[in-house]
């Protein structure tokens, strides 16, 4: 295996554990804090309704928003520390 190989094989590597990270914690969000938590964070109020209630109609939506700038965010540093970048 040629060294731009390895270089390869160390950045896809990478790239997928931030997929596979952003992955869970967008299945948390969604499924974990709007569905299966949602009768443990019922009672926290948030904009006048419940925390739960709070993620499944706006939270969720807004934190996947950011969570696309943080994997934009993060791959950029990836392609930087690999010597790929536009």
């Amino acid at each position: 295996m040629t060294s731009e190989q390895a270089n390869a094989a160390a950045y896809w590597k990478a790239n997928v554990r931030l997929i596979t990270w952003s992955l869970i914690v967008w299945a948390l969000v969604s499924y974990g804090f709007a569905m299966i938590l949602r009768p443990m964070v019922a009672g926290i109020s948030v904009g006048g309704s419940d925390l739960g209630f709070w993620f499944a109609q706006q939270g969720s939506i807004l934190f996947f928003i950011g969570l696309i700038f943080h994997y934009a965010w993060r791959l950029n540093k990836l392609d930087k520390e690999f010597g790929v970048e536009e």
